[in-house]
């Protein structure tokens, strides 16, 4: 049974649920916003019906048999470990009995995985309210104390990379799921590259293992998420603090002379020709490291607005064109942070820049620029201005629906709802899947704007342009947004609704 099969056993605000916890890493945060909206809008709302359809027991071939199991035994790794990590975010107000039978259901999957198995210990604990005992395996003891009685003398010489190759090996062997090791034997590999001194050295390793220690020891999974989050953050951040460093040592000399050229040029706002096009050629010969410290070195987002296109216009004419990760670096270096700081209508010349970039290089524009944009917590007046504009005359269908499915993972305000709009009246080619996330988004964002007339009129523009989408569940949904709705439109939008329905 594929997922749009499971997907149909579960009522409107439960397929939600479900479709964040498919989504990855991100799924029980995102699980539990969704919960939290559907709880305001009515407090009365609980799980009991999505773990009940969970445990419904489906029919399945299983060693060339037909078997019946639980419907969640039926669901990817990745999302019994979401659905797991979410239950213990929000188990306090999920009856007790449920969680017991929906865990006695996982437990009795063929497939043992490791992680599942010590997050069910985990939830288990939340409900009897112990923390006694240890979540760690036998294995992962044994490994533990190897590793504190090896770093215990300060003059070890064998350091994290070898012992994590060692430790690699042992893993092929059992099988065991342990993602969490390749992370730390990357850092590890980080620290041996870039120190030398063995004193020093010691006390870092020994930092880095009092951590991991503390992640093994039972750590909840939103901490070790959070802890991965900002281990990337500040890799990121290191990253960005030794780049100008080691420029240097990184950039060979023709293009570190290439440097003040194009500084120069941009500082001056006139003067570019072919020998200025001549001069980003550099762009071509680097790698995405060497971009990154050039893009730098050349301060490009300080550089004045009345120079953007001419440099745009340059760049433009370069070929063969950029490398996809080389136009990202560049459209976030020269443009993502002018728009994010928008407080007033862009000026003619970024509103150029942007949009030539942007119809050459639609997918690092998307990605690199109007997805950050989207996902900052308030999507201001002037940036939706410029998105409706990049959306209306510079993206081709597939890269609007790349806007599209962002908009289904960001918190929504009136300036999404601009972008929504936009994307909308540009005939958007909608999949089944897709106008039935986007319904039940509606759905749950419905109270909030119970009194917005922009949002009305987008549910006015999806009852008119898209009455062939509408199936009798997202019929449903439908009529459940319209509730809540308390403009001088809701009459218009019922009517609209019921000619949907008279047409089915």
């Amino acid at each position: 049974m594929d997922v749009k099969s499971r997907l149909h056993r579960f009522d409107g605000r439960s397929r939600l649920l479900v479709h964040a916890l498919l989504s990855g890493a991100a799924g029980p945060n995102k699980a539990q916003t969704i919960f939290n909206k559907q709880r305001r809008s009515d407090p009365d709302f609980n799980l009991t019906s999505f773990l009940e359809t969970l445990c419904q027991q489906e029919a399945c071939v299983h060693e060339d048999a037909l078997v019946s199991k639980p419907l969640v035994c039926l669901f990817s790794e990745v999302f019994k470990r979401n659905l797991l990590c979410f239950l213990h975010f929000i188990h306090p107000g999920v009856p007790r009995h449920n969680l017991q039978h929906l865990l006695q259901c996982l437990t009795q999957d063929h497939r043992e995985n490791q992680w599942s198995c010590v997050l069910i210990k985990q939830l288990y604990r939340d409900i009897e309210g112990t923390r006694k005992g240890t979540l760690l395996s036998s294995k992962c003891t044994e490994n533990l104390r190897g590793l504190c009685e090896r770093f215990s003398d300060q003059n070890t010489k064998g350091r994290w990379a070898s012992c994590f190759q060692e430790m690699g090996t042992e893993q092929a062997d059992d099988q065991t799921d342990f993602s969490v090791l390749p992370q730390k034997k990357r850092k590890s590999d980080n620290l041996d590259r870039d120190v030398d001194d063995d004193a020093q050295h010691s006390k870092r390793v020994k930092m880095d293992f009092c951590t991991a220690q503390d992640e093994e020891e039972g750590l909840p999974e939103e901490k070790e998420e959070s802890m991965r989050t900002s281990q990337q953050d500040h890799s990121s951040a290191s990253k960005s603090q030794t780049s100008s460093h080691q420029s240097s040592k990184v950039l060979s000399d023709h293009i570190k002379a290439a440097v003040p050229v194009i500084k120069e040029l941009l500082d001056t706002e006139s003067g570019w020709d072919k020998s200025s096009v001549s001069a980003l050629e550099v762009l071509h010969e680097c790698d995405p490291d060497e971009v990154e410290v050039l893009c730098s070195m050349l301060s490009l987002s300080e550089a004045p607005e009345q120079s953007l296109p001419q440099f745009c216009s340059c760049l433009l004419e370069l070929s063969p064109d950029l490398s996809h990760s080389t136009a990202s670096a560049v459209i976030t270096h020269l443009l993502l942070g002018r728009i994010l700081s928008l407080v007033e209508p862009a000026s003619r010349c970024l509103v150029t820049a942007v949009m030539s970039l942007c119809t050459r290089y639609p997918r690092p524009t998307c990605q690199d620029l109007i997805e950050p944009v989207l996902r900052k917590e308030q999507t201001g007046s002037a940036q939706a201005e410029l998105l409706c504009r990049l959306v209306e005359d510079c993206l081709e269908p597939h890269h609007r629906l790349l806007v599209f499915r962002t908009i289904l993972e960001v918190s929504w305000d009136e300036g999404v709802l601009s972008v929504i709009h936009a994307l909308l009246d540009s005939k958007l080619e909608l999949n089944e899947v897709d106008f039935s996330l986007f319904t039940d988004q509606l759905c749950s964002q419905s109270p909030q704007f119970s009194k917005s007339m922009k949002f009305a009129k987008m549910l006015l523009s999806v009852l008119s342009k898209y009455q062939s989408h509408v199936n009798a569940a997202c019929h449903h949904t439908l009529a459940s947004c319209l509730s809540f709705n308390e403009t001088f439109l809701k009459k218009s939008l019922l009517a609209a609704l019921k000619r949907i329905s008279l047409c089915k």
